[in-house]
């Protein structure tokens, strides 16, 4: 993962996969083939406390791979993020980026697919600071 707007990180490798941690959002790189659900993504869930606590932050999903979100669990998710204020997802392949408008129905965060990297980290940091 290389970004040229923001080279402060903190990075954590994980059972589904690499998370870099910004100061106001982070940005994931799942592993794979990984199949997402609510209780497998504890793991994450407790970075995002420890570094944002209850504090408005943004998510970048970057696509690199294939993996699946467990929809049956998207309300737990739509709960447990009242912060959550920018979903943005970098996707590389039109499959990902019609799997990313089939999420849309299920997950009411604010979420918007891009196909770089640099125009997501733009479009979340810019939601964040109209929030604030």
């Amino acid at each position: 993962m290389k970004s040229t707007i923001n080279k402060n990180f903190k990075q954590y490798h994980l059972s589904l996969g690499t998370v870099y941690f910004f100061e106001n959002y982070f940005i994931a790189e799942f592993n794979e083939g990984t199949d997402i659900d609510f209780f497998n993504f504890q793991e994450i869930h407790d970075l995002v406390q420890e570094h944002f606590g209850d504090s408005p932050f943004g998510f970048i999903s970057n696509r690199i791979n294939s993996y699946s979100i467990n929809l049956n669990h998207a309300e737990l998710f739509n709960i447990s993020y009242p912060n959550l204020k920018a979903y943005a997802v970098v996707v590389y392949k039109s499959l990902s980026e019609k799997i990313f408008e089939l999420e849309n129905i299920f997950f009411e965060f604010n979420r918007k697919a891009f196909n770089e990297m640099n125009d997501a980290v733009k479009w979340v940091e810019a939601i964040l600071k109209k929030d604030n």
